[in-house]
């Protein structure tokens, strides 16, 4: 699902991470679990973001490749 104005989603995923972060952190050791799928969730939010902006890079630069061969 795209959305077109990602703004607010740039800013969560950080702040997701940091929450993770401190909550491990500071937290009494019985209740730790709980900040981990909000870090992990975090973490697999920015690999994919960054993923999905290298494939479509590459695809970009591949039709460009293409359309200058085809001229």
């Amino acid at each position: 699902m795209q959305l077109k104005n990602n703004y607010r989603y740039t800013l969560i995923t950080p702040l997701m991470i940091l929450i993770a972060i401190l909550g491990f952190t500071f937290r009494e050791n019985n209740r730790k679990h709980f900040y981990i799928p909000i870090g992990v969730i975090g973490v697999y939010l920015v690999a994919e973001r960054e993923y999905r902006r290298k494939t479509d890079r590459y695809r970009i630069l591949n039709r460009i490749k293409n359309f200058q061969e085809n001229k």
